[in-house]
């Protein structure tokens, strides 16, 4: 494991942020579990916690990532050619990747996980699974190898080829359908090729221009449907598959979706636009739905500035809204905040990374030399950096021990990965939030 960069910020565990500590502050009861993230992996642990009968707290800054993803789930896209099946391909990589969060986990837990989210999230109607890959289109006609996806976007699987119309709103700018029409011809797919082609509607929307989110919200309108049908019916064909982008409404997609689809005919699916997306909103709000049926608790708009720690434990997480500072006091803290990416991870004016929450020990820190390449998608030597974990999801020391008694890591805060290269971010944030919650029920049971 690196240890090469960084060496100033490794034993800062359970820092206090000077001047910024609760003071006056009101604080909470004591709670079972304080998850800090509220991201998926750590909406995952609060959700099967609360379901277990734990007082569960979520506090975040924010909302994570959902926002911005595609609300699909990808466990293994590339290792490092396109994986056909997670299932199949999963022991070898794991084998190669000794250091990775599935090496802690194994295939069968990554799988016990990925079923669990399904029954949480059962709204959204998650289809497929690790035996085959789905490979749906990109908001630019990239083909996108992944496990799970919407029933608003399952039909867009784009292996075996076939027929395709791209539906494009004049008023919508998010997303571009000649590229994206284009890119699906030359799309290297099994069983192709796709022919596809675009159509434009320009429904009465009441503005010229308008995001994803906006449009979502005007598609709910069943007068705004019916404008879009009537224009839409006369230019499908028969044997065509119909893609809309992914706008079909924030409260109720799959009853549009539905709809859509029984009114045409035809299949049909949704592609992604750029954020913000319109099917990572809705996987939030059906967590956070899960987590309050749960009887879970989220807070948002709560900054994580310090932590209270003693006899290798933490007490309280001491978060600031405003300026007020609140006191979370738990037995056990789940630690979600996320990667570089996310901003659990931070760097200093010198280059040395550190956990920004509690000052844990980071591993797979990149050699000397720039952590970040000029290319977006290239293999960034900082992408790995993150806490190192054991089986159970235990940050560790220098030693290779539990870094603290009562504190689990989940998501893109566990180092090891390179889930933009990889496509498993997904996978890697349920499967980890679904096992650091085991841990604690093993210990509190």
């Amino acid at each position: 494991m690196s240890t090469s960069r960084g060496e100033g910020t490794r034993g800062r565990i359970g820092h206090r942020v000077p001047g910024r500590g609760p003071g006056p502050g009101r604080g909470r009861g004591m709670r079972d579990v304080v998850v800090i993230g509220a991201g998926v992996a750590g909406l995952a642990a609060a959700i099967r916690l609360a379901e277990a009968g734990l007082s569960v707290e979520v506090v975040a800054k924010g909302v994570g990532a959902t926002h911005l993803a595609a609300a699909v789930v990808d466990v293994l896209g590339y290792a490092p050619g396109r994986v056909d099946s997670p299932a199949e391909a999963l022991p070898a990589f794991v084998r190669d990747h000794p250091d990775h969060p599935y090496a802690r986990l194994g295939p069968e837990r990554i799988a016990e996980a990925l079923s669990w989210f399904r029954g949480r999230v059962a709204e959204l109607g998650y289809r497929g699974g690790l035996q085959r890959n789905l490979l749906l289109p990109s908001a630019l006609g990239v083909p996108r190898p992944t496990a799970l996806a919407p029933a608003t976007m399952a039909e867009g699987d784009l292996r075996g080829g076939g027929r395709i119309v791209v539906v494009g709103f004049r008023a919508l700018k998010d997303l571009h359908p000649g590229l994206l029409t284009e890119n699906l011809r030359r799309a290297d797919v099994p069983g192709g090729p796709v022919e596809a082609r675009a159509v434009e509607v320009a429904p009465d929307l009441g503005a010229a221009d308008l995001n994803a989110v906006a449009l979502a919200r005007r598609m709910e309108e069943p007068e705004v449907r019916k404008e879009v049908l009537r224009e839409l019916e006369p230019a499908v064909a028969d044997a065509e598959r119909v893609a809309f982008p992914a706008v079909l409404g924030l409260d109720d997609a799959p009853g549009i979706w539905a709809e859509l689809r029984g009114a045409l005919g035809r299949p049909v699916f949704e592609v992604p636009t750029l954020p913000p997306s319109v099917p990572g909103i809705r996987l939030f709000r059906a967590l956070r739905h899960a987590l309050r049926r749960a009887g879970g608790r989220l807070t948002m708009g709560a900054e994580v500035v310090g932590a209270e720690t003693g006899n290798g434990r933490v007490t309280a997480v001491l978060t600031r809204t405003g300026s007020r500072a609140v006191r979370h006091a738990a037995r056990w803290f789940v630690l979600a905040t996320g990667g570089v990416g996310g901003g659990g991870v931070g760097s200093d004016s010198t280059g040395a990374f550190r956990e920004r929450v509690l000052g844990l020990p980071l591993r797979f820190l990149p050699p000397e030399g720039p952590p970040f390449l000029p290319g977006y998608l290239g293999a960034h030597p900082a992408a790995r950096v993150g806490v190192a974990v054991d089986e159970r999801m235990r940050p560790l020391g220098p030693d290779d021990a539990p870094a603290l008694e009562n504190v689990v890591a989940a998501g893109a805060t566990i180092g090891g990965a390179e889930p933009w290269r990889e496509k498993s971010g997904e996978g890697i944030s349920i499967a980890t939030g679904y096992a650091a919650a085991g841990t604690v029920l093993a210990e509190v049971g």
